[in-house]
């Protein structure tokens, strides 16, 4: 049904370089915006080459989207532009956020999440249910989907609480028209 846009550093020297290896640097610095306009720039060509492909025109592209990028006044505009310029069916493209970018500045998060469904893309949260979890907060987010953290996913089969508290997750999701993944299985 879809991909994941997931980035890795090719280095000349060290070989495959881990994501969690490069980009806490790069959040520190004001790279991660740049490399984030690249990756969306990027899932936006490859979208509209698949666009091209009776097979592939309905697959789903999953960007992750840093806080540092989230947070500027012109992301919005910024996913608009890439939008035009690709010409792809909006529907195919989703932004995963995290719960803490969200949070932080709940009603701001909340205007430009609704900036961004206008547009037409599709949003999902990262990681539900590992930090900062409210699900009274999760009625006031636009979301389309949530996916559950893997170390949350981990103990579903051993704990009867934790399987509990995912079913009542999944039941209140769904009311909500909000799709449940989960990361790991």
């Amino acid at each position: 049904v879809g991909a994941e846009a997931l980035l890795r550093w090719i280095h000349p020297q060290r070989g495959t370089v881990m994501p969690e290896q490069f980009l806490p640097i790069a959040e520190e610095s004001t790279l991660i915006i740049d490399i984030g306009d690249w990756v969306l720039e990027v899932a936006c060509r490859q979208l509209a080459l698949w666009g091209a492909s009776e097979k592939m025109r309905n697959l789903v592209l999953t960007v992750n989207i840093s806080a540092k990028q989230f947070i500027l006044p012109d992301f919005a505009n910024k996913v608009a532009g890439a939008l035009r310029a690709h010409q792809i069916n909006l529907s195919c493209l989703k932004l995963e956020l995290t719960e803490s970018m969200a949070l932080d500045d709940l009603s701001g998060a909340v205007e430009k999440m609704h900036a961004l469904k206008a547009l037409g893309v599709c949003l999902s949260m990262d990681d539900f249910g590992i930090r900062y979890s409210s699900l009274s907060n999760l009625k006031q987010l636009p979301l389309d989907q949530i996916k559950l953290g893997r170390s949350f996913v981990r103990d579903v089969a051993n704990d009867g609480n934790v399987a509990l508290l995912v079913q009542s997750i999944i039941d209140m999701s769904s009311r909500h028209h909000i799709t449940v993944i989960a990361e790991g299985v």
